[in-house]
Order: structure tokens, then C-alpha cells, then sequence
């Protein structure tokens, strides 16, 4: 792989983040033009129905596109949506090259975009250059595009004991400030916040986005089986009136997301509690854990775990995690990885 090409890719990569918790329920796209190796033109996706990374990119250039290289992190379009399709715009930019960070994941279009502008189009084009980072950047928009459900991260903060709260239900706060940015990051990112009936109840989490700029906020979703809307709206009373599902089995579960990535929800955050968490592992919808584990130990014996449930009878029981990262947040750590098929 030619340096040159991981340098302006990652540049690309780059771009594509300020599309973070905009984009949705499109991919976030970063392009870069390049010229006698200097970069003449750059732009992301920033809104679904707006104009495309490349077509931003092509513009900023202010004519000089023609003759330069394109570096984008996903295959650029070709069909009609919301927006003409970019390999058209592309070709008559009068664009040399393209190099592509990842194909499209829809199987309509998987690969179609890189054949017209190889066989129609007669552009150079150059695959998979940091395609691994392309596609993590993207993983709930590739899970919702091929699955047809929401990518589902379960977020849990614990003690170093694996306690979630004191007897009595006090959770405020077991992990520090830098830990809780990284929260409002993740409603930031995702479509969707869930948290259980009993945590509504005890927490009264607001499951908003509230220390970041944010053009939108996340829909909240209820886990019961007892409280309504109404009741909801009483106990979180910022923004609309909170969703209620009561989900019994895995395909209870399984028809529910099947429903909401319908409706354009291609991601959902999973904030708790205990008993939901143990649910929804044991039903198998979740994608990708993250906890965040403070610094602190807790103690006590009716000191709440931190996932519910019935108690394994053995160690096979135990969900494996697979592609772990572990890193420091403030005084807190966070463990991160997907749940093994």
C-alpha cells in the first residue's frame, strides 16, 4: 500500500467524523482531492438528504478537480436517492482517479459504483485502503443496511466489584466526569437511547443529549411491562414522550428492532439496568459491550450486579467477547468488544 494513499485517507477518515450523530440514517463519508500531492478540495456527509462527501469535496475545489484524485472512505454512489448519484458528478469533475476506503455494504449496490467508474468511465480506481477503518467507523450503518435491525451497544458503568448501584438504588455518580462525556458522545451517535422500566423509575434519566451541540435528539425507549407513555412523561419530562415496548422472548426482541430499523434507527444505546442488560444478552440482539469501570470499590452484599438474571450453573454460560480494546477514560477504564457469535 503506498503511503501517500493511507496519509490522504486518513485525512478522508478524519472529515467523515464530523458527521458524527448527523449523518444518520446515512454512513458518515469523508472526501479528499488531491493534486500534484497537495489537497485541493475536502468535504464529509454532513445530513441525510444533503449533499455527498464528494460532491462537497468537488465543490470546495472551486474548479480545479480536473485531474486530481479523489480519496473517499466509501464507495461513491450510483443510483438516484435523495441525491444524484456521485460517480456521475465524479467523471464530469474530470476526476483521474479514485481511491475508495470501503465497498458499499448494500448488496444492491455492493461494487456497482466501482465498476462504472472503471468500465463507463475509464477513472483509475484504487480499493480497501484502510478499509478495516473505514468500516468500523460505519459498523451501525453496515449492520442496518445488511441485517435490516439496529446495531445494538450495551453500555454498563460499574464499580471495580461489579456493583451498579447501592441497595437502596443510588447510582449517582459511580464514574467520574470524562466518563459521562463520553455518554453524552454516545446518545450523541446513536438514534435510539433504551433503558429498563426500573431504571426509569429509580434514576430518572433524562437519556438526552445535553453537553454537546446536537442537531437532534435520540428517541427513548422503555423497557416494561408496566409503566405507559404518560407515566414516562411525568418521570422524564425533557423532550417528547418516551416509547414502551415489553419484548418477552428472542423473537418478541427480534421483531421490535426489525420494526424500529425500519422506521431509520440503525443504532441503539443501551443504558441499563441490570435485569434489561441480562434480557437482551440472553436473547442474543447484543452487538458490542462497553463498560465503563470505575476506580472504586463498593462492597456490600446487597450492593446491586452489574447484569441480572438467573445464576449460571456454569462458566460455558458466560458470553465471550471477541476484538477487546481497553482504555483510560479520566480516572475510569473502558472495556469495549462484540459479543461472540
Amino acid at each position: 500500500m503506498i503511503s501517500q494513499d493511507v496519509k490522504f485517507m486518513t485525512i478522508a477518515l478524519d472529515l467523515a467524523k464530523k458527521g458524527w450523530g448527523t449523518a444518520s440514517p446515512n454512513p458518515m463519508v469523508g472526501a479528499v482531492l488531491v493534486k500534484n500531492g497537495k489537497i485541493i478540495g475536502t468535504g464529509y456527509h454532513r445530513q441525510a438528504g444533503k449533499a455527498h462527501a464528494e460532491v462537497n469535496a468537488i465543490k470546495s475545489a472551486g474548479g480545479k478537480a480536473r485531474g486530481s484524485t479523489l480519496y473517499v472512505t466509501l464507495e461513491p454512489c450510483c443510483t438516484y436517492g435523495r441525491t444524484p448519484p456521485c460517480v456521475g458528478t465524479i467523471f464530469s469533475a474530470g476526476i483521474r482517479k479514485v481511491v475508495v476506503g470501503c465497498t458499499d455494504p448494500n448488496p444492491k449496490h455492493s461494487g456497482k459504483g466501482i465498476k462504472l467508474l472503471r468500465r463507463l468511465f475509464k477513472i483509475d480506481v484504487v480499493e480497501n485502503v484502510l478499509e478495516k477503518e473505514c468500516r468500523k467507523l460505519n459498523e451501525p450503518f453496515f449492520h442496518w443496511i445488511t441485517i435490516k435491525r439496529p446495531f445494538i451497544l450495551l453500555k454498563m458503568a460499574m464499580t471495580l466489584d461489579g456493583r451498579i448501584a447501592t441497595e437502596d438504588g443510588n447510582s449517582k455518580w459511580i464514574t467520574g466526569p470524562a466518563a459521562r462525556m463520553r455518554v453524552q458522545r454516545l446518545r450523541q451517535w446513536a438514534d435510539a437511547v433504551m433503558v429498563g422500566g426500573e431504571t426509569a423509575r429509580t434514576d430518572r434519566p433524562s437519556l438526552n443529549v445535553r453537553e454537546l451541540r446536537s442537531f437532534r435528539q435520540p428517541r427513548r425507549i422503555i423497557v416494561s411491562r408496566k409503566l405507559t407513555s404518560g407515566q414516562l412523561l411525568k418521570l422524564l419530562p425533557s423532550g417528547a414522550a418516551p416509547e414502551v415496548i415489553s419484548p418477552h422472548s428472542r423473537k418478541e426482541w427480534l421483531s421490535e428492532l426489525r420494526r424500529l430499523g425500519r422506521e431509520n434507527v440503525t443504532s441503539i444505546l443501551v443504558e441499563g439496568g441490570g435485569e434489561l442488560a441480562a434480557d437482551m444478552l440472553g436473547a442474543g440482539i447484543v452487538d458490542k459491550i462497553e463498560f465503563h469501570i470505575a476506580t472504586k470499590i463498593l462492597g456490600g452484599r446487597g450492593s446491586r450486579p452489574v447484569v441480572g438474571g438467573a445464576n449460571p450453573k456454569s462458566l460455558s454460560d458466560a458470553f465471550q467477547l471477541r476484538d477487546i480494546s481497553v482504555e483510560r477514560i479520566g480516572e475510569d477504564v473502558c472495556i469495549s468488544g462484540y459479543l461472540q457469535a
